[in-house]
């Protein structure tokens, strides 16, 4: 352990700092995540996040080496599966400074979640590119297990964009603020089924649809009368776009009731956002999904023209 090194919590007043250090391990790693002070700014306003508590950044002067941040979820179901986000400057790596984040988390992680969910079992996961061989070795030697796959996915919006075919009865809508009851619900209906997922609460959700990312011009509700079966919501990150030299859409939310599966209404969603977002100048469009989907997403998405890009590792631990 390097004890000259100052650790303290992450403040909104580090969120510049936080982003550095964010775009110098993605440019060693070559993974796909770019953020801006802003996004990250937005954090601090999650309800499932407790910075003073359930964060740590190790600084050496001004810079940023290195962080760790926990993510509280809404439900123990039946584990309470918090989540650790973070990594190390590469140029302060090889001293120790991963393993002693994960150990602070892991930490960390004990009282936060027995706050929430006494006497529940506590679980501990980290998202690990797949890359990234030294992260893998750290999580693989403190007793994490790879427990999941996502896959990144990018559609080129300057190939032929094939016309909506809307299922009969079915109606798409653009998203309206006045939607927004209507789309929590089709979202958590749809991933009750998915891995890991939880409910999402009424406060987490306002939270999520005031995010400065969110595209309501690129989102799209289907109905079937007055029942609403299908929701597709768009992002949009500045930080990526700069990086990248391409204008994105990062779809962020794909969901289907399970009464409006296997109609094509999912199918319906991604190619009336695609349309739209090609109409508007964006080069292309993104998102992420579990590789071993129950539903069938990756063959969904690739049948519109998507295709993996990088892939992510969940590495989980039980704690508790």
């Amino acid at each position: 352990m390097i004890m000259s090194l100052d650790r303290r919590p992450i403040t909104p007043d580090d969120a510049a700092a936080w982003a550095v250090l964010i775009a110098a391990i993605q440019d060693a790693d070559g993974s796909d995540y770019h953020v801006s002070e802003q996004d990250l700014r937005e954090e601090f306003d999650s309800p499932n996040m407790d910075f003073a508590r359930g964060s740590i950044a190790i600084w050496d002067g001004g810079t940023m080496a290195g962080c760790a941040v926990l993510a509280c979820r809404n439900a123990a179901d039946p584990v309470h599966n918090m989540r650790q986000d973070g990594g190390v400057h590469p140029a302060y790596r090889g001293r120790g400074l991963g393993g002693d984040l994960l150990g602070w988390a892991e930490q960390a992680a004990v009282p936060l979640h027995e706050e929430r969910f006494p006497g529940r079992p506590l679980a501990l996961s980290s998202g690990v590119f797949s890359r990234n061989t030294g992260a893998i070795a750290l999580h693989e030697g403190r007793g994490y297990q790879a427990a999941r796959w996502f896959h990144a996915m990018i559609r080129d919006l300057s190939a032929p964009i094939p016309e909506a075919v809307i299922p009969d009865g079915v109606q798409i809508t653009g998203y309206t603020a006045g939607q927004a009851e209507a789309a929590l619900l089709v979202r958590n209906e749809s991933f009750r089924d998915h891995w890991g997922s939880t409910d999402v609460t009424e406060q987490n959700w306002a939270h999520s649809l005031a995010q400065r990312a969110f595209r309501p011009r690129f989102s799209f509700l289907a109905y079937d009368g007055p029942e609403p079966l299908g929701l597709l919501l768009s992002h949009e990150y500045d930080a990526y776009n700069s990086k990248t030299g391409r204008r994105d859409l990062y779809i962020a939310i794909v969901g289907t009731r399970a009464a409006g599966r296997k109609r094509g209404i999912a199918t319906a969603l991604l190619v009336t956002a695609m349309s739209a977002a090609r109409a508007d100048g964006y080069d292309q469009a993104s998102l992420a999904v579990d590789a071993d989907s129950l539903t069938g997403a990756v063959g969904l998405y690739e049948h519109v023209g998507f295709a993996v890009d990088t892939t992510w590792i969940t590495f989980q631990k039980q704690l508790r």
